[in-house]
């Protein structure tokens, strides 16, 4: 079953599991009040047959999937990648994750602007929503295999968040308009409404 917790204020190591003392644990049901983010489990030994898994590719869409090993065996360009995955971005689609071996953490924020660290690991599905600030890395074990499930073809887009941003509830109006207006390029979203709420980039 997914843990989730208040992390510190510490990344030395990011794949550390970086509690507050005392640790702030937080239910499943917190979890998606105050993010959105959404937990199932699956049964990866069997997962075109689980139920709930089939249930929600057919409600909510989900047309393609692949899967990605990160470790320093499997994964070109390693270092570089899990950097990627760790700076904090959001993307204008669901980010929709099935580990299938190992673990990691994905780290997001609440209305709060509190970091939030979910552990995955064998079975867990998670579903990040649109417009969220959120953040992945390795555990210690530094291994994680996890199918992707996308609307159509894969489009992994991520906008990192600039410090000036840090403050800001523009995320999801960028979003917005980046759905809504689907010729809008997103970054002309993105600039479009940082400066309506007088955000300089």
């Amino acid at each position: 079953m997914v843990r989730a917790w208040f992390m510190d204020n510490e990344v030395t190591d990011q794949r550390l599991e970086h509690h507050r003392n005392p640790p702030q644990f937080i239910p499943l049901e917190d979890l998606y009040e105050k993010t959105g983010v959404e937990y199932f489990k699956i049964n990866v030994d069997n997962h075109e047959g689980d139920d709930t898994l089939q249930d929600i590719r057919k409600k909510r869409g989900y047309s393609y999937e692949d899967q990605i090993t990160c470790s320093k065996e499997c994964l070109p360009d390693y270092e570089t990648k899990l950097k990627n995955f760790f700076t904090e971005h959001l993307h204008t689609d669901e980010e929709i994750r099935l580990v299938m071996e190992g673990s990691g953490y994905f780290d997001v924020r609440d209305a709060d602007e509190n970091w939030i660290r979910i552990e995955v690991i064998r079975g867990d599905m998670i579903i990040i929503p649109s417009g969220i600030y959120h953040r992945f890395t390795l555990d210690t074990k530094n291994f994680i295999t996890a199918k992707r499930y996308f609307v159509g073809e894969p489009i992994w887009l991520p906008y990192n968040r600039p410090g000036s941003l840090r403050k800001s509830t523009c995320s999801r109006d960028i979003v917005a308009l980046a759905i809504e207006q689907k010729k809008l390029d997103p970054l002309l979203a993105i600039a479009e409404f940082c400066k309506k709420c007088n955000i300089v980039l």
